[in-house]
């Protein structure tokens, strides 16, 4: 089994492609040979290592839609599992990513790990509103401190809207439906501020984009236990999935727009000038951002 402090570029880019994959630390410990604690160590370290390239290269983003959710997922255990000596303290229980994407080229420009207080959204936005160049119109849901969070990020420069999705509540025989999700029967739209075109107002993108976290990061996976059993980890695996997804994963329908040539959120963001591999990415740990 591999377990040398120092991975080699290919095993660390075998590394990656599991992670990014779903696969858990344990599975990717089968496949690559890897020792689970260098595997463990390596999501740490690149981790960082993607938080700081985001940081560096995900600026001036000439945005103009952005939507913007939180998905629910937990650390160490579910809450009511959680011993007397942790309870109320963060990473124990249920944590909370918040993202904001660019509904045109699909780029995640900020995200953010926390808990589901307005302290936290106004983390998300105020990262969200430091990247974006010009107006902007922003969609969430129904969210309560989004309201806040909002004002406060962008001092009222913006065009915002919420929209709250309204579900059927199933009785008698479709309450046994527990796993399928809710049907939802309408929606509730409310302008906040600004003019936001009526066209525009959806959270579709970001609500794929968390299914796409649920099937690409084991710990969000629901009804298993391949959840993070430390926050820190969690935290880690998120920047790794959206540096994947911004700059290494080419998306179906912006590749058919750019005439069949593989695409990234970032390439049409004008953030990257090809598509990264997964070496790239593994790379990081030097510290060397790709052309």
């Amino acid at each position: 089994m591999v377990s040398m402090n120092r991975l080699s570029t290919a095993k660390r880019a075998q590394v990656v492609g599991c992670l990014v994959e779903g696969m858990s630390i344990r599975a990717t410990v089968r496949t690559t040979g890897v020792a689970k604690n260098t595997i463990t160590k390596l999501l740490v370290d690149l981790g960082d290592a993607c938080s700081y390239a985001a940081n560096e290269l995900l600026v001036d983003l000439d945005s103009k839609r952005v939507q913007a959710d939180e998905i629910w997922s937990f650390c160490y255990s579910k809450a009511k599992n959680i011993p007397e000596e942790h309870i109320g303290e963060f990473g124990y229980g249920d944590v909370w990513t918040w993202t904001a994407i660019d509904a045109d080229t699909k780029l995640v420009m900020s995200y953010y790990v926390g808990d589901r207080s307005t302290a936290s959204a106004y983390a998300l936005l105020s990262d969200a509103a430091y990247r974006i160049r010009g107006r902007v119109q922003l969609t969430t849901d129904g969210h309560k401190p989004y309201l806040e969070a909002v004002d406060a990020a962008f001092v009222g420069d913006i065009d915002y809207a919420m929209l709250h999705k309204i579900y059927d509540q199933p009785t008698g025989k479709d309450n046994e439906r527990r796993y399928s999700p809710a049907v939802c029967t309408g929606i509730d739209i409310k302008r906040i501020n600004g003019n936001p075109d009526p066209a525009h107002i959806s959270t579709s993108y970001v609500e794929r984009q968390n299914l796409t976290m649920r099937m690409s990061m084991r710990q969000f996976t629901r009804l298993t236990n391949g959840f993070s059993k430390k926050v820190e980890n969690l935290a880690a695996a998120v920047s790794l999935h959206f540096v994947y997804h911004n700059f290494a994963r080419p998306h179906q329908t912006l590749t058919k727009a750019n005439g069949g040539r593989k695409t990234t959120p970032a390439m049409a963001a004008g953030k990257s000038s090809r598509v990264w591999t997964l070496e790239d990415i593994g790379g990081l740990l030097d510290y060397e951002l790709p052309g």
